[in-house]
């Protein structure tokens, strides 16, 4: 956490000898502080509290983390990868346990078909290599591209308008992204030799939503984590909190739209725009259409809508058209 000093009072006479850690000098923290002597965490995070009343808790403890590790580098790559593990599982668990509850099953979209514990384990399997094999050095090298481009990691965050407005914008431009490469991916030798993974369930559940080749890991995960640094290197004015936010709610996002249930509450019956499990559960079970992550409007726009109403629009449309060819050639 790197970017600037935060002016502290002397609250000791002998506080005001110890000297605040530079990343530039000893590879540590910036932000002005007094480390305490025992290498403790909660230690650290009292003695911050103690001398900067004027952040949150949650500043407090973000600060006390890279304080207590004081290798920014590691202190980054275990939280984001902490994070998205505790994330991507424990989301995922409360529709592994649905799935096994027969009352859901009328909320099941394609009710005949419930994952088995075995599908479940082994998709699991592909999911943690993946996370180890993939993610886990890209997430290792995070904090130095951060710095790199000029992303914020210190205290305090930015406001809370901040972060909803730069993470409205990424769920658009990750929207675009995903729209493109998930339709070029059906094209048949990289469907075949890429994507086919990903429809191994036509029934999709919310474990699956990362069970994919390392290539489309990559491939539209940059989408995701891409995205937010473009934006940083374009304008820089992005804290690393927010990219935190946006990327737990993206997974919260794959996640449910792979969960293969609608719900009279799901999401797009409160706005009509938004993709949800209904909208891509149509494109696992027929295998082409609905391209989009988290929106519809690129699917409506370019005609790539799936399932039988698009189809019967089609019909129709396919119709009018004959039928205003007839006229004319009368």
């Amino acid at each position: 956490m790197l970017a600037r000093e935060i002016a502290l009072p002397v609250v000791d006479p002998f506080l005001s000898l110890r000297v605040a850690l530079r990343a530039s000098e000893l590879g540590q923290s910036n932000f002005t502080t007094i480390l305490p002597d025992s290498g403790a965490y909660w230690a650290a995070y009292e003695k911050i509290s103690e001398v900067n009343v004027h952040l949150n808790i949650l500043e407090r403890l973000w600060a006390a983390w890279y304080q207590y590790m004081e290798n920014d580098t590691l202190a980054t790559g275990i939280m984001s990868f902490v994070m998205h593990e505790l994330v991507y599982f424990g989301r995922s668990l409360p529709w592994m346990i649905i799935d096994r509850i027969p009352w859901f099953r009328r909320y099941k979209i394609q009710n005949t078909k419930i994952p088995t514990a075995e599908e479940q384990w082994k998709c699991a399997k592909l999911v943690l290599l993946s996370h180890f094999t993939v993610e886990l050095p890209q997430i290792w090298l995070f904090h130095p591209m951060c710095k790199a481009i000029g992303m914020d990691t210190d205290v305090p965050f930015p406001p809370w308008t901040k972060i909803a407005y730069q993470v409205a914008i990424f769920f658009v431009l990750e929207d675009t992204w995903h729209y493109w490469f998930h339709r070029a991916f059906h094209w048949g030798p990289l469907y075949k030799y890429v994507h086919k993974i990903h429809h191994t369930y036509a029934a999709p559940f919310g474990l699956a939503a990362e069970y994919a080749s390392p290539i489309e890991v990559m491939a539209l995960g940059f989408g995701t984590v891409g995205v937010p640094m473009l934006w940083c290197m374009a304008t820089k004015d992005l804290h690393i909190l927010t990219v935190y936010i946006w990327i737990v709610c993206r997974l919260f996002q794959a996640i449910d739209a792979h969960s293969g249930y609608e719900f009279p509450w799901s999401l797009h019956h409160f706005l009509p725009f938004w993709a949800g499990a209904e909208h891509h559960d149509v494109h696992h079970e027929r295998f082409i259409g609905n391209y989009g992550s988290s929106f519809r409007w690129w699917d409506y726009l370019l005609d790539t809508e799936a399932g039988p109403e698009a189809a019967k629009k089609r019909r129709e449309k396919k119709l009018a058209k004959e039928a205003a060819k007839a006229r004319k050639a009368q």
